[in-house]
């Protein structure tokens, strides 16, 4: 296996991350889609594996030296970090249990829908 393509992918997303607060969902399973023709549930799972280890860990670290971490925040993203790991056990469940190719085309709907709120906004 190429191991180039996935640590590009890893930066590709990591960048996004500490840009603009995205990686997993918009940056990842996109490119495992359509480089590694994963299916739906695989791109997914594959993302909360790369999620599982403290990505953000430095980028947290660079906006905490900025001044942009403070208690109420550091206590906002730690309660949304517990609804995290409540919902991705509930959306895996969900996930597992639908066809990959409408599992799909709901994805592409939710990327429509976000992409739509930010152009208007």
């Amino acid at each position: 296996m190429n191991l180039l393509m996935p640590t590009l992918i890893g930066l590709v997303a990591g960048i996004s991350s500490g840009l603009f607060g995205i990686g997993g969902g918009i940056i990842i399973i996109p490119l495992l889609l359509f480089i590694y023709k994963f299916d739906q549930q695989s791109a997914t799972a594959t993302s909360l594996i790369a999620l599982l280890l403290p990505v953000g860990s430095l980028g947290l670290w660079q906006f905490y030296r900025a001044g942009f971490v403070t208690g109420d925040k550091l206590k906002i993203g730690l309660l949304i970090a517990s609804g995290m790991i409540l919902g991705t056990y509930i959306g895996a469940r969900i996930a597992t249990s639908i066809p990959s190719d409408i599992l799909t085309k709901a994805f592409a709907l939710f990327l429509l829908a976000v992409a739509a709120r930010v152009w208007f906004s």
